[in-house]
């Protein structure tokens, strides 16, 4: 009777050995849900990127309107015969925040280098490359 006890007693803690040691384990259960967890949310995050990407990509399938409208917003161009205008509101020193300091800089860096480069050229080279874009998308 006591071999049997002892037989089945060392049977049972090999048994709860397996259930923390080794394959199929506790332990090894979780680092492999955890990394589930992290490679769904980097699917996750890569699928947003595709969906903004391909919504682009259909948006510029549809017509020169989204060339154009890239065009203007994002570089500043105009049509001939048109004027273009930025204005630039300043706010009082009591409403300057830490954002807006850095937006006016980045303006002010922004104006300076399109008045010293040429226009032409430059408008020029930014519609080639969005045409590139759009067509290796």
């Amino acid at each position: 009777m006591k071999a049997l006890l002892v037989v089945f007693s060392i049977l049972l803690i090999l048994l709860v050995a397996r259930l923390w040691v080794g394959t199929g384990s506790y332990p090894e259960r979780w680092r492999t849900q955890e990394r589930t967890a992290i490679q769904k949310a980097a699917n996750d995050k890569r699928q947003e990127q595709i969906d903004k990407i391909q919504a682009e990509l259909n948006d510029a399938k549809s017509g020169n309107d989204a060339i154009e409208e890239r065009a203007r917003s994002e570089l500043g161009m105009t049509k001939k015969g048109e004027t273009y205008f930025e204005v630039i509101l300043q706010p009082t020193k009591k409403d300057k925040t830490k954002e807006e300091k850095e937006e006016n800089k980045l303006l002010k860096n922004k104006q300076s280098s399109h008045a010293k480069s040429d226009k032409n050229t430059n408008r020029d080279n930014s519609v080639k490359k969005i045409l590139n874009k759009v067509e290796s998308k």
